[in-house]
């Protein structure tokens, strides 16, 4: 027969789990509320920004900077954690820093869990932006994960990433390794699988879990609860109106080019991208009807003369 718990041993088992779960929850909070990636105002130049250690466009530092782990702005830890030993007061500004990370740029406190556990577990490290591909050295905003693809994206670029995230790289529905429908979507790759080909031989699925994608191994989810659009073409043949680039024009990637020949006298006929054929036939024309005149006007004139000379023959 097993013991029975104590009182004592059953409080300490659901300290232990509470201890848990805070734990957990404090790396699972999304990445607008982490105290690296808060909205700061600059002192001196008065502009929105990402916290930072130093002010993105003036470079100014501000009078009260903010821990990026725990995110205190004024340390009143009188013993213990603090490095920097400050007994029987309380300090705020660059007396309670420590150190400048080098992932979110912004201050981090001189207590010592702050110093030793934030480099390892700042969420802002490897945070390039999916579309510019800019850092957070790079760009003044915040930094934000699509909610799809789970990716990093920049203030300037989450909307219109987000608004074309559900998008696959396919013509189609179908399973990229068989002909059947694909029942289910990595977001992160834009592949569509079936239920056969996306579980990997030898491999043990837990139950109630999501099926991780056999490229990447980001979760999966069921195409129909997603409302996922196929690829499309800006390009090509039927992708243009023939009104808007005429008969000889085509675009790619947005960019309309028409092809021609240059309407100078000294170059005719010379290729030059960007003048349409039509000026080249109307110069044409025109040229040939001036000289189609020109020699009308020469035959008419022999013509005349020659009468003139029969008739004086003839008197």
């Amino acid at each position: 027969m097993p013991k029975k718990k104590t009182g004592q041993r059953k409080k300490a088992e659901k300290q232990k789990e509470r201890q848990t779960k805070i734990k957990s929850a404090f790396l699972e909070r999304p990445l607008a509320d982490r105290p690296c990636n808060i909205l700061m105002e600059c002192d001196s130049c008065k502009k929105s920004q990402k916290t930072r250690a130093f002010c993105y466009f003036c470079s100014a530092v501000q009078r009260l900077p903010v821990c990026a782990h725990c995110g205190k702005s004024k340390c009143m830890m009188k013993s213990g954690d603090c490095v920097v030993k400050h007994p029987a007061q309380f300090t705020t500004g660059l007396a309670m820093v420590g150190a400048v990370c080098d992932f979110c740029e912004a201050w981090v406190c001189h207590g010592r869990k702050c110093l030793s556990t934030h480099a390892c577990t700042c969420p802002l490290t490897g945070a390039d932006c999916i579309e510019c591909k800019r850092g957070v050295w790079q760009h003044g905003g915040r930094v934000f994960k699509c909610s799809f693809c789970q990716n990093f994206l920049c203030e300037d670029d989450q909307f219109e990433h987000q608004a074309s995230c559900q998008q696959l790289d396919a013509e189609s529905y179908k399973c990229l390794s068989c002909n059947k429908l694909g029942q289910y979507s990595c977001l992160r790759c834009k592949i569509c699988y079936c239920d056969d080909h996306v579980r990997k031989k030898g491999f043990k699925y837990a139950k109630g879990q999501a099926l991780p994608c056999p490229k990447c191994n980001y979760d999966t989810q069921e195409t129909k609860e997603l409302s996922v659009s196929t690829r499309k073409y800006d390009y090509g043949r039927q992708g243009i109106n023939p009104d808007d680039y005429g008969a000889f024009g085509f675009s790619f990637g947005g960019y309309g080019v028409e092809r021609g020949y240059d309407d100078d006298d000294d170059d005719d006929g010379d290729y030059v991208p960007g003048h349409a054929y039509d000026n080249y036939d109307e110069d044409d024309s025109d040229d040939d009807s001036d000289e189609d005149s020109e020699e009308g006007t020469d035959k008419d004139e022999k013509e005349a003369t020659d009468k003139m000379k029969n008739l004086k023959t003839a008197g």
